[in-house]
């Protein structure tokens, strides 16, 4: 009598979402368990290819060339054995296992994939989040968010335009007017980018743009810019803005927007040719209580412990999605190494949850905040609960250790020699290609 083999339904894991976490994750699963066929990997993405969002505000400038910095999710899948599909998530059916992706349609609105649907047996969240415009009106229609490249490069280029016509205005009485709502990394990052950028475009022939032209102007709800660092940072690194030139304005809240720029609560003007909106996050709109799930006021996914969702033990979220709580009280604050954090910890739950063993709580570890004022200088804490409070860094050893969290993350999806590689090539186009996208 012959041996009854038994064979095991292959278990399919899928991610929604490709940023920092969701590619990280698919990444660690493809390796250990897509490239020996335990499992079925599935990234999902609306977006063909990958850029560390913490890098957006540099796209927008133009001192970083996404087309050379960003990653195809396509070639990476091949490479690290899991499967990419295009798409945008509308939909997730928990008593059938499956989500449901919307049409992909082409600029004229033609459908060249229709609406499908993907089985899973768990399924990862890690959808990030978006700008909160706190439906403050006027704001979508005249204010940019950096939530992604489009967005990046639809703010390059009006700005570029902007410069452009005040470069051949022969009576130059007018500054450049950009306002940027929101006190945090992003707002504070792309104040200092933006006098780099004039500084550049000058060197390449913008004739009468200098650092005067351009008026920047940060607007803060709070009490200071940077809250979550410690307010001797925060002070430092508005010291530095103003010396830059830039009007760092705290404690004043936007009450609406519109073509003329933004208005305080008290009715005053601040004029903006240019605005960008970066204050709040929230997680996308449409997962507002998605397929019965808890979610919270900003719509992120309320998660256990062990990063599963509290109605369901196979939907786990993380990184800027998820409402993670902590054992002090607090929840897990939406940041970068949050994301990384969380993806290290749900790929060894996920292992154990296939193993049927016991699944571990995630705690969060503050490594500290760093903050690049451009080329100017960096600032910002390291080892925030390593040490008693925070040790505070800054110029080029801050801006070193400011590199290397983005290098972390490009060795967690392509490995030390292939970074490395990376930085080398990297290196050779500092040299060779304009410092500033001027297309």
């Amino acid at each position: 009598m012959g041996r009854i083999i038994l064979i095991v339904p292959k278990k399919k894991i899928v991610i929604i979402g490709g940023g920092a976490g969701g590619l990280e994750l698919a990444t660690r699963l493809g390796h250990k368990l897509g490239r020996s066929k335990k499992a079925q990997i599935i990234l999902v993405d609306r977006n063909p290819s990958h850029l560390w969002k913490p890098l957006l505000h540099e796209v927008a400038t133009g001192s970083l060339d996404d087309g050379v910095d960003a990653l195809s999710y396509l070639a990476h899948a091949r490479n690290h054995y899991f499967n990419f599909q295009f798409g945008s998530l509308t939909d997730i059916d928990r008593e059938q296992c499956n989500i449901t992706l919307a049409d992909i349609c082409d600029a004229q609105g033609d459908v060249l994939v229709g609406e499908r649907k993907l089985s899973y047996d768990i399924l990862v969240m890690a959808l990030g989040s978006v700008s909160n415009d706190f439906a403050t009106p006027g704001v979508k229609e005249h204010c940019i968010f950096l939530d992604n490249s489009q967005q990046a490069h639809h703010f390059h280029s009006q700005m570029l335009n902007l410069f452009l016509k005040y470069s051949a205005t022969k009576a130059k009485k007018e500054k450049v007017n950009i306002t940027i709502v929101g006190g945090g990394a992003t707002g504070v990052e792309l104040s200092a980018e933006l006098h780099n950028a004039v500084k550049q475009l000058t060197s390449y022939g913008f004739e009468g743009l200098d650092h005067q032209a351009l008026n920047v102007t940060l607007v803060e709800a709070g009490e200071r810019i940077l809250p979550v660092l410690p307010p001797r940072i925060s002070l430092s690194a508005q010291q530095e803005l103003v010396k830059l030139g830039v009007n760092v304005l705290t404690q004043t809240r936007v009450t609406r927007a519109d073509r003329e720029g933004l208005y305080t609560e008290d009715n005053q003007l601040i004029k903006g040719d240019l605005m960008v909106w970066a204050a709040g996050i929230k997680a996308p709109d449409f997962m507002k209580e998605i397929a019965g799930l808890e979610t919270n006021r900003i719509n992120q996914l309320v998660v256990e412990p062990t990063l599963q969702t509290t109605r369901d033990a196979n939907i786990f979220a993380i990184g800027d999605c998820a409402s993670c709580p902590q054992p002090t009280g607090v929840f897990v604050p939406p940041r970068a190494q949050s994301a990384h954090q969380m993806a290290s910890h749900c790929y060894r739950n996920i292992l154990a949850l296939l193993a049927e063993r016991g699944l571990k709580p995630y705690i969060y570890k503050d490594h500290g905040s760093l903050v690049s004022l451009s080329k100017f200088t960096t600032i910002g804490s390291l080892m925030g609960n390593l040490l008693r409070g925070s040790m505070m860094i800054e110029g080029r050893l801050a801006r070193i250790f400011y590199i290397s969290l983005y290098r972390m993350h490009q060795v967690a999806l392509h490995g030390y020699i292939q970074t490395s590689l990376m930085m080398l090539v990297g290196g050779i186009n500092r040299v060779i290609r304009p410092r500033l996208k001027l297309h």
